[in-house]
């Protein structure tokens, strides 16, 4: 991760979640921390209350009343006793202090589609002010796209107008894309075909219908190569890079200073 971002992080390894996220935070900035079975009791008894997971400041001072400066000490009390003063917090904490979090570990689920939205601080029936919002959206679906390594072929915009009648717009590529500039191009191409009865007051620009750019792609034999695309993908890498490394406001598009 340092390597390739320039950030640093800290990771923990335990047999639980609970001990597990105390672990990640016990050498930060950049270390790792496993506890192992075998000495799970050994850091229970020295681990300050307040290290604790759902722990906060009223909770503590609790404990701190009761005689309870590390999580070792909360054993000496029954469950009831912890139960009648702290709630169901009692029950948690009273399994902790003996190494147990039953609490299941979910994997992140797949992303089936990625958007922005944005309310507007006035309604506007300007469409070059609303493809500045669009440009500023896609800049941001791309990045995420390229972040998940994946490409998307179904663009859409959603408008909501003054009188909160909601309209969304979509269409199909044949090729999925993580650039921002497809993006822009076909979502303004939806705004263009978006007839504006009223002002409106929400513009959002969504992808669908991911795919991953480790699939194979089909290649028509009489398409020629286009350089743009290569350079547009270099130059999406680089901003990439320092958007990574110092922020998403580190570097934009110029047009979107005019709309602030």
């Amino acid at each position: 991760i340092k390597e390739g971002s320039g950030l640093t992080c800290s990771l923990g390894a335990a047999p639980n979640k609970f001990l597990a996220k105390i672990a990640s935070d016990m050498d930060k900035p950049d270390g790792l921390t496993i506890i192992g079975p075998e000495t799970v009791d050994r850091f229970i008894e020295s681990l300050p209350i307040h290290k604790v997971p759902g722990v906060g400041k009223n909770t503590h001072e609790k404990l701190r009343v009761m005689g309870i400066r590390s999580l070792g000490d909360v054993k000496q009390y029954p469950e009831e006793l912890l139960v009648k003063k702290l709630g169901k917090f009692g029950h948690r904490l009273a399994q902790f202090s003996r190494g147990i979090d039953r609490s299941a570990v979910t994997p992140a689920t797949e992303t089936k589609s990625v958007s922005a939205e944005e309310t507007l601080p006035a309604d506007t029936d300007d469409r070059v002010l609303l493809k500045r919002y669009i440009l500023g959206q896609a800049e941001r679906i791309a990045r995420e796209l390229r972040t998940l390594g994946v490409g998307a072929r179904t663009i859409s915009i959603k408008i909501k107008d003054s009188d909160f009648r909601q309209v969304t717009r979509s269409l199909t590529i044949r090729e999925a894309t993580q650039s921002s500039d497809v993006i822009i191009r076909e979502a303004s191409r939806l705004l263009e075909q978006h007839r504006m009865a009223r002002k409106t007051r929400l513009i959002g620009v969504g992808v669908s219908n991911l795919v991953s750019t480790a699939e194979p792609v089909q290649m028509d034999i009489f398409e020629q190569s286009d350089t743009r695309d290569a350079h547009r993908r270099k130059l999406d890498e680089a901003i990439d890079t320092i958007t990574g490394r110092f922020g998403a406001d580190a570097i934009g598009r110029a047009s979107l200073k005019e709309r602030k």
